[in-house]
């Protein structure tokens, strides 16, 4: 259960993300989910190196959403300047 609840939040953190990014139009329900998951890993581990720390489902969602949208940052930096 706790899989399809991460699947969840990871594609609703994902999705923000890319709204948030202005990549919503080159990104698909997968790469939004695939996008929310490894930010929430990303966020998960980078949050408390900065002395932050959330617990809940709306802390894995803040989480989540931050990861993702460093994520989309670095994935900003390498594809700048090329089609999408």
């Amino acid at each position: 259960m706790n899989f399809l609840i991460y699947l969840i939040v990871g594609g609703i953190a994902g999705w923000l993300a890319s709204i948030v990014m202005k990549r919503d139009g080159s990104q698909g329900i997968i790469l939004n989910v695939v996008v929310g998951i490894i930010g929430g890993f990303l966020g998960g581990w980078l949050l408390p190196q900065l002395g932050f720390a959330m617990g809940g489902t709306i802390g894995f969602l803040i989480t989540a959403f931050i990861g993702a949208v460093v994520l989309l940052l670095i994935v900003n930096l390498f594809t700048r300047g090329r089609t999408r």
